[in-house]
């Protein structure tokens, strides 16, 4: 599929759930931040896997400091740390931060060292 069908399907909430697994998302991110500023980028990419989650009827799995950080770290870094997600967050984030129902609901910053 290429960049186009996969971001309106998306957008739409049409897209197949199995077409948005984790690289849809850094998919996703990446094609924000390849055509708007990284604050546009970071609220699109909210505002569409937000939406998509509550399309699908799991918006309790959206989480947005996660979004945000890996964001802002594709940003920064590219795709090539994002291998290990979790390792790249916990440099960040500490278990109990990320695990919070405000990190869930909201960005929260860093506890642990400053994102790029």
């Amino acid at each position: 599929m290429d960049d186009e069908h996969f971001l309106s399907g998306l957008e739409a909430c049409t897209l197949p759930p199995e077409h948005f697994n984790h690289a849809g998302h850094v998919r996703l991110a990446c094609l924000y931040l390849a055509r708007y500023p990284l604050d546009e980028a970071i609220a699109r990419t909210c505002a569409t896997i937000r939406a998509y989650a509550v399309h699908l009827g799991a918006a309790d799995k959206y989480h947005a400091t996660i979004t945000v950080a890996l964001v802002r770290l594709l940003h920064a870094h590219g795709t090539a740390p994002l291998a290990n997600a979790r390792a790249l967050l916990a440099r960040h984030y500490s278990v109990a931060a990320l695990a919070s129902a405000g990190a869930r609901a909201a960005f929260v910053p860093p506890d642990l060292a400053p994102l790029p």
